[in-house]
């Protein structure tokens, strides 16, 4: 491997004390080698990109904390216009997926992703850096971190009946099998998420990186232009991807709360209805 692979590489070697203290990270999980500074890019570039995340938002916030200014539209393209079309197009996705309900409330989540995940893909398209996306690291701690979320959001709101609806619906004592096949079946579909979450988003971005790199290392000037386009293709298409199945997950993880909650609203209603017409 190369001695520098992007500028955080090259920064991380110049100070020998930081160096040093990558003993504190410990081993790698699959090598057990100790951590150098390839290892620690991806926690450089990850940390680089939550500072970044955080000077846009103290930048926007005050912008939109006065509501009388906020209602009104900029005439330009600004952060605030990017970050209000950007919040707005994923919170109306959310809306029309599980209602506006829900979608406030777990809107949180897929927007703080939404926003990490697209400054990180597009850091790989400025030259001398690498996306964080890149590492599976990096993915499979937002994968793991979506896994967590949507199976406490799934408890959360319905107890234990988030676990009862992995045996499907009850068949009856002679159909036992088929429920415990059923939850066996739901059950590897439910830990497998992580897995493909995060590796379709490090393996796309990676290649995506590889190319821009081997096109910019062979001519510099207009011919990779082409693959820039691509590059941002593939940046926002797989955002969208890693969101929208992230919504999905919260959806189907929290639906059988709101149907339990409708059709009891619909028996009370039916049997007060029964009450007043007796």
């Amino acid at each position: 491997m190369p001695e520098h692979t992007s500028f955080f590489t090259y920064l991380l070697a110049m100070f020998p004390a930081l160096r040093q203290n990558m003993t504190v990270f410990g081993d790698t999980f699959l090598g057990h080698q100790p951590v150098d500074v390839h290892g620690a890019e991806p926690i450089a570039s990850s940390i680089f990109v939550m500072l970044v995340v955080l000077v846009l938002a103290l930048v926007v916030q005050p912008k939109l904390a006065n509501q009388d200014s906020a209602v009104i539209p900029e005439t330009k393209l600004t952060l605030r216009t990017f970050f209000e079309v950007w919040i707005g197009y994923w919170y109306g996705l959310m809306k029309d997926m599980m209602g506006p309900k829900r979608a406030k409330r777990y809107f949180p989540l897929v927007g703080s992703l939404s926003v990490f995940i697209v400054i990180s893909n597009f850091l790989g398209l400025v030259p001398g850096f690498t996306p964080p996306t890149s590492n599976w690291n990096v993915t499979l701690g937002c994968a793991a971190l979506v896994f967590v979320m949507f199976n406490f959001y799934g408890f959360q709101a319905s107890g234990i009946g988030y676990v009862k609806h992995l045996f499907g619906p009850w068949l009856g004592l002679p159909y036992i099998p088929v429920n415990l096949l059923l939850f066996v079946v739901e059950t590897f579909s439910l830990f497998i998420r992580p897995l493909t979450l995060s590796i379709r988003l490090m393996l796309n971005m990676a290649v995506d990186h590889l190319l821009v790199t081997i096109m910019l290392g062979m001519v510099a000037v207009f011919l990779p232009v082409p693959v820039l386009i691509l590059g941002t293709l593939v940046a926002i298409v797989q955002v969208m991807v890693f969101c929208i199945l992230t919504s999905i997950y919260i959806t189907l993880a929290t639906e059988h709360d709101e149907h339990d909650a409708d059709a009891k609203g619909h028996g009370e209603g039916a049997a007060h209805a029964a009450v007043a017409g007796a």
